[in-house]
């Protein structure tokens, strides 16, 4: 529910919950992007929690990386 509001509000989580605006990177301009927000909610998590999106997120690169190997040996074989 406080990643919907967050998101409807363009907040990251500690943002809205501290109501500390993080510093920018430098260089960096605009608002902070959709990734590093949730980024930001999921180091808010349990510990147990952030293990679970780690795993999903290793497997997830890693079923993209197979992907991407299989197309360029299709790619190679033509």
């Amino acid at each position: 529910m406080l990643t919907v509001l967050c998101e409807l509000l363009d907040l990251a989580l500690n943002e809205l919950l501290v109501g500390k605006v993080p510093a920018c990177t430098p260089g960096k301009r605009g608002p902070t992007s959709r990734l590093q927000r949730q980024i930001d909610a999921v180091a808010q998590l349990r510990k147990s929690k952030q293990r679970f999106v780690s795993k999903m997120l290793d497997n997830l690169l890693a079923q993209n990386e197979e992907q991407q190997s299989a197309t360029g040996r299709l790619i190679l074989s033509l």
